[in-house]
């Protein structure tokens, strides 16, 4: 089954453009111009990926952003006009998972898509084990002993991408490109650190004790624990 796509983009020749070359890569889009309509999409429909833009004519962008990310992990991209670093920083601070700037390439903007897509494909296990940990990818929802955990965005990508590589050391570069951006831009090392810190915060009974996430001087970190897909 194809992997859906909700966009929302009020320009009505832009969003068929956009529609139409996601749809010849095999995607199954859904076309909001209002954000009325996005959220109606996004409740009704398996959504994998939101590409939204910012100035809509009933709200932000940003706002829905900030709605979708209450309860949902779903890869989220900004396609917008607003082009300044601070606008940057705050779609990235919302939770969006890139950002792109008009005017822009649609070959650019598919081979994103195509990326980020790469993290939660079609064949994805019903959950995947690793101790006391087990992420049901297809929910977005991770639970430990049985018990459901909060996670942001990012912990939730970062958790996803070591339990798909158990066992492997995964540079600083590779983190940082695959949960953050495809080329790592606008993105401090030391954000990297604080989100992984966060994250086995939330995940082992005690922090300071030989951890699951390890890292490893000078090469990046270490998923220390089997995974087992279900």
């Amino acid at each position: 089954m194809a992997q859906e796509i909700l966009l929302l983009e009020d320009d009505d020749s832009l969003n068929l453009s956009v529609s139409l070359k996601l749809q010849k890569e095999g995607y199954t889009v859904h076309s909001a111009f209002t954000v009325r309509e996005a959220k109606n999409f996004y409740q009704t429909c398996d959504i994998s990926l939101i590409i939204c833009d910012i100035t809509l004519p009933d709200g932000s962008g940003l706002d829905f952003c900030t709605h979708v990310r209450k309860d949902s992990n779903i890869l989220f991209l900004f396609l917008t006009a607003l082009d300044t670093e601070e606008d940057m920083v705050a779609g990235y601070a919302q939770g969006a998972d890139d950002y792109i700037t008009k005017p822009f390439s649609l070959n650019v903007l598919i081979s994103k898509v195509n990326a980020l897509m790469k993290r939660f494909p079609k064949d994805s296990p019903h959950c995947i084990v690793s101790g006391d940990i087990t992420l049901y990818p297809e929910e977005k929802r991770v639970c430990k002993n049985g018990q459901a955990l909060t996670l942001t965005a990012r912990e939730y990508s970062l958790l996803t991408f070591f339990m798909n590589n158990p066992l492997h050391i995964l540079s600083r570069n590779q983190l940082l490109e695959s949960i953050w951006d495809i080329d790592g831009s606008f993105v401090d090392e030391n954000t990297l650190s604080v989100n992984i810190r966060r994250l086995r915060e939330k995940i082992e009974d005690d922090p300071s004790s030989p951890s699951i996430l390890k890292n490893v001087r000078g090469l990046g970190y270490i998923w220390e624990r089997n995974c087992e897909k279900r």
